[in-house]
């Protein structure tokens, strides 16, 4: 099995964040604009949080709140489960599966390499059983 810095190389590092001062309804247009799930929130440069769909169904339309008037610091996950390039593929599809999150940061030396999600697994996982399944037909034509 592959290692988050395998994924990462194929994916690539694009992190898409936003301010913790951000209002929800900007932070809801990049997530649109960009078709993402999930902003990591950065404040000098360190992750701080994330913000998720989930973040927002739940704490602002759930709670009757507006997106122009609450911050995103106000519902954001703070203090975020991540992962680092040396973590298995494994390792991430556990984690995503026990705490019921879709997204993974990826922190090297405590700063911020990329994000991942859980389709970013699966692609990964299927790609990597694709490839065996032809080496090994590849094998027994040979």
């Amino acid at each position: 099995m592959g290692t988050v810095k395998n994924l990462l190389q194929k994916k690539g590092t694009i992190v898409h964040s936003v301010s913790p001062d951000s209002s929800v309804y900007d932070a809801l247009e990049v997530l649109e604009s960009k078709n993402l799930g999930a902003l990591v929130v950065v404040e000098d440069q360190t992750l701080i949080g994330i913000f998720t769909e989930r973040d927002y169904a739940r704490k602002v339309v759930l709670k009757g709140r507006s997106s122009k008037d609450t911050l995103v610091r106000d519902i954001m996950t703070d203090r975020p489960i991540y992962v680092t390039p040396d973590n298995t593929i494994d390792d991430c599809m556990q984690i995503m599966t026990d705490k019921f999150i879709r997204h993974l940061p990826v922190l090297d030396n405590s700063k911020l390499v990329g994000v991942i999600s859980i389709g970013d697994v699966v692609k990964y996982v299927i790609e990597e059983k694709n490839f065996i399944i032809e080496n090994l037909e590849h094998y027994i034509v040979s």
